[in-house]
């Protein structure tokens, strides 16, 4: 195997191993504790300019399929793991970890002390960081990181948001269809809801949107019209829809003027459910503030506290930056609450028909907590 190594703008440089293409890349370096669901992290455009390291020290062993893809891309910079398993073990596999990054140009690094890197994110925060197969010496790692720009400011968004029109189709239960079936164009059965009646027309204002989003809208009864996060209120409003989704995406949301102005004046006009990026876009178009977390949430046992029904939600989750709730304004009502550090995780606004989570109900690693939220949506647009 050849050679890699990962420089944090600190000075700090881990050399290893390559599992993945050569090259050089920089991204903000951080960490996610999911044990499972790494092709669904690679290909989530949330992760569009990081170089992400996994906590749990095994990653490859049921390989890759394409029917476990959340993008038409694999997103992030780099890919740190402890150990990469050489081979795939699981009837779906049509591939291995280390050859699906190869043939999607992305690096990866395997054979260091993954405890130690986390251990020094957690405690000075995430960095920027340089990952390269071609400059192993230390000082030229370092020297690049410290030059190479922070994830602050910058909109990633561009970068990843379709720029056409489209009609979803895909509906969950993706069992049902043939393995050797291409993902691209399929129509899954759609699973019984308890939702009836003439579909609702749901504009997804798409920001770097994961499909399992647009299925679970599929499933809840509603037809999903994707539009770039670029369009703008008069865009979406002409398309008479029931409702707005304002989807995930990647970075910091305070540089996306333009999507946080179509959020604000689609307030009051139609109902609208955001996530992740979503949910901190209104929360600016209403005047409130984000900061950035010190490390992050990203993982897959975040426990959430439902403030209205007192219940207690595991979700999944992949944020840098949080709502500041000490900009928010009255017409904004806290309703999920982070229990491991308190931040905001739900928004409800007072006096318009719109509402926001900062956690992923989608990505369902286990627990299916947060589900409901997708039929809530559906009845708000009733």
């Amino acid at each position: 195997m050849a050679r890699a190594a990962l420089a944090l703008e600190d000075g700090t440089v881990y050399c290893g191993d390559s599992f993945g293409a050569a090259g050089t890349v920089s991204g903000e370096v951080c960490f996610n504790t999911s044990m499972t669901g790494y092709q669904e992290i690679l290909t989530d455009p949330s992760y569009r300019g990081q170089i992400l390291t996994m906590t749990t020290p095994e990653m490859g062993i049921y390989g890759v399929n394409a029917a476990d893809i959340e993008s038409n891309a694999l997103q992030l910079s780099g890919f740190v793991v402890r150990h990469a398993s050489r081979t795939a073990s699981n009837f779906t596999a049509t591939g291995t970890l280390g050859n699906y990054l190869i043939q999607a140009g992305i690096i990866g690094l395997t054979g260091i002390d993954t405890r130690a890197l986390v251990r020094r994110l957690r405690m000075r925060g995430a960095m920027t960081g340089v990952l390269s197969t071609e400059v192993l010496d230390p000082l030229k790692l370092v020297s690049l990181a410290k030059s190479a720009p922070s994830l602050l400011g910058r909109d990633l968004v561009r970068e990843v948001m379709p720029t056409v029109i489209g009609q979803w189709q895909d509906s969950l239960d993706p069992w049902a269809m043939p393995l050797e079936q291409p993902l691209e164009g399929g129509v899954y059965p759609k699973k019984p809801t308890s939702l009836s009646g003439a579909p609702k027309h749901v504009i997804a204002l798409d920001y770097g949107m994961k499909w399992n989003i647009a299925r679970h809208l599929t499933n809840s009864n509603c037809r999903v019209t994707v539009l770039p996060g670029s369009a703008t209120a008069e865009e979406v409003l002409h398309l008479q829809p029931d409702g707005v989704f304002l989807s995930n995406g990647p970075g910091d949301p305070e540089p996306l003027d333009y999507a946080i102005g179509t959020v604000r004046n689609l307030i009051g006009r139609v109902p609208m459910f955001g996530i992740c990026l979503g949910h901190q876009l209104l929360a600016l178009a209403c005047g409130a503030k984000t900061f950035k977390l010190k490390f992050g949430h990203r993982g897959a046992n975040q426990p959430v506290l439902d403030l209205n029904t007192g219940k207690v939600e595991i979700t999944s989750q992949n944020h840098g930056f949080a709502v500041d709730e000490s900009t928010l304004p009255a017409e904004l009502e806290v309703t999920h609450r982070n229990l491991n550090d308190d931040t905001i995780e739900g928004l409800r606004h007072r006096n318009a028909v719109a509402a926001s989570v900062q956690y992923h109900p989608e990505a369902a690693a286990g627990p299916h907590d947060s589900a409901y939220l997708f039929e809530r949506f559906h009845q708000m647009m009733s």
